[in-house]
């Protein structure tokens, strides 16, 4: 509800301390007010206050389940706060709803697109929006106008082409100009990078600088750090949903960022192991199948082999064809020492072999279903007695996995979808584990998940291997690749370039043969 401008609220804003709360109302376009969200059992949100300078670009982080999210509903209208006030333009509101989001020039972007898919570029853009005069809609000039639209942004998109056949990025833009093409003021971007290349990345980068440069406000999330350093002017830290500080991004470094999030001192390194490679427990050979040709590999007892290669190289497509998800054309799978053949995921499940996929939310966990329902799906013989359930035990191991993995719930019957990234990738794990996998294939483990997430799944992964499971790893991460592996693969459209030991690890090196190069012989691994 919009509420006058009050001098005593004033007053509090220039009584306030702090940097990211300045008393500067001349510049701010946006303030959120000890705004507060609670839910059954947990608090989202504890008492925040902020405030965004009108054409900045203000970085948002903080580790999964610090509140980003919440927040970011709470501006768009899609959640209604418990208490607090939200400020725009000098105007106060109690809540938004999304059309009072649209009208105060507020618009977001999720990590997950709003798009759909089999309609045009330029359809999505002006979805829902009346365009023309008569009662039917003008698509020459809705393509029109989005054409003029991306020129704007100096990017070339076919704006007649269904938006489920361009490419991540191509979506990605077409979601800013939805957004742009409704006056946005204040522009939410949520994990804008996540499924981008890196000359796709820096594509984004310069639309987002153009956006500033026009009079846009980006607020602007990402766990990758090294973004806000190159875009960022300021950026607010939050932790455990309240207000930890707000900084000119030229006064802080990336260890200081790190702390501020975790809330003590957290080294960005990979935590060493002490496992000696036992016997081959899966043996690849002459796969082709899913656009992969010829791949031949080997894994071993406690050992973590990586995958490396480009967006679209046929790394996860390969692990869906182990996996059984996607049928093998030819080739022959090896466990220890035996062929198995492998038709289906039940095949692979009841061979041992587990898949945490990249896309954790539609095909890792069943999201409106618990914890506890989600450890135990794809093991559910070992909790039944004939056609009965034995609670009991699953309850046991469920909150065995919950103890042992830290997942931060209020209960086990918390559905997932309530869950941070970094929570949801544990119940995953949970899952893939209480099936008895003994062959664990991890893709892109910590895609999404913050620091502190990501060193208790690098921990994990390490006691997995230590006890004696063995692990396969995709990463598009080339640290966390070199970091962690003991042996990396290298993909490039769908064949096998290259296999690089652990002493022989080099960035320039793989990536060359993750471009498909080193073709003319020459010996690039000891290249700086």
């Amino acid at each position: 509800m919009h509420k006058p401008d009050s001098a005593v609220f004033k007053r509090k804003v220039w009584a306030a301390s702090g940097s990211g709360m300045r008393g500067n109302m001349a510049n701010t376009i946006l303030s959120v007010r000890e705004i507060v969200k609670d839910y059954p059992g947990v608090r989202a949100i504890d008492h925040l206050s902020f405030d965004v300078e009108e054409g900045e670009i203000h970085a948002l982080i903080g580790e999964n389940g610090a509140g980003k999210s919440t927040l970011i509903k709470t501006l768009s209208g899609a959640i209604t706060p418990t208490s607090g006030t939200i400020i725009v333009n000098g105007r106060e509101f109690s809540k938004m709803d999304p059309i009072l989001a649209k009208e105060q020039g507020i618009g977001v972007i999720y990590q997950e697109f709003t798009l759909v898919p089999g309609i045009s570029a330029a359809e999505n853009v002006f979805l829902g929006e009346k365009t023309s005069a008569g009662i039917f809609v003008d698509i020459k000039d809705r393509e029109r106008r989005a054409k003029e639209l991306f020129d704007q942004m100096h990017v070339e998109i076919d704006v007649s082409k269904p938006v489920r056949d361009l490419s991540p990025a191509c979506q990605q833009i077409v979601e800013i100009a939805k957004a742009v093409s409704k006056d946005v003021k204040i522009l939410i971007m949520d994990e804008p990078t996540a499924p981008l290349t890196v000359s796709e990345v820096e594509t984004l980068f310069q639309i987002v600088r153009n956006l500033k440069k026009r009079g846009v406000t980006i607020i602007y999330i990402s766990h990758r750090l090294e973004e806000l350093f190159e875009l960022a002017d300021r950026v607010t830290v939050m932790r455990d949903g309240a207000y930890v500080g707000t900084e000119k991004i030229q006064d802080i470094d990336r260890q200081k960022l790190i702390a501020m999030m975790a809330g003590r001192e957290l080294k960005e390194t990979f935590p060493s192991r002490n496992t000696d490679l036992g016997e081959e427990v899966l043996r690849v050979e002459h796969l082709y199948g899913n656009g992969d040709k010829d791949i031949s590999f080997t894994l071993h007892k406690g050992e973590i082999l990586g995958f490396a290669g480009l967006v679209g190289a046929g790394r996860t497509e390969l692990m869906r064809v182990i996996y059984g998800a996607d049928p093998m054309e030819s080739g022959k799978i090896f466990l220890h020492g035996q062929e198995v053949q492998i038709h289906s995921c039940n095949d692979a499940i009841a061979s041992g072999i587990g898949y945490i996929p990249e896309d954790r939310k539609a095909q890792g966990v069943f999201l409106p279903m618990s914890i506890k329902w989600n450890t135990i799906i794809n093991n559910l013989k070992a909790f039944s007695n004939g056609i009965f359930v034995d609670e009991k035990k699953e309850n046991e191991t469920a909150a065995d996995y919950q103890k042992k993995f830290g997942i931060k719930t209020p209960s086990l019957d918390q559905r997932v979808r309530n869950l941070s990234g970094g929570n949801q990738q544990k119940v995953v794990i949970a899952k893939t584990l209480a099936a008895n996998s003994e062959i664990i294939i991890f893709d892109e483990p910590t895609r999404g998940i913050d620091v502190g997430a990501k060193q208790e799944i690098y921990k994990l992964m390490n006691e997995l291997v230590e006890g004696g499971k063995s692990i396969i790893m995709v990463s598009s991460d080339m640290p966390e690749l070199m970091g962690m592996s003991d042996r990396i693969v290298v993909i490039y459209e769908g064949v096998k370039t290259g296999e690089v030991a652990k002493e022989e690890f080099n960035q320039n090196y793989i990536l060359d043969l993750a471009s498909g190069g080193n073709e003319n012989g020459t010996d690039e691994k000891n290249m700086d």
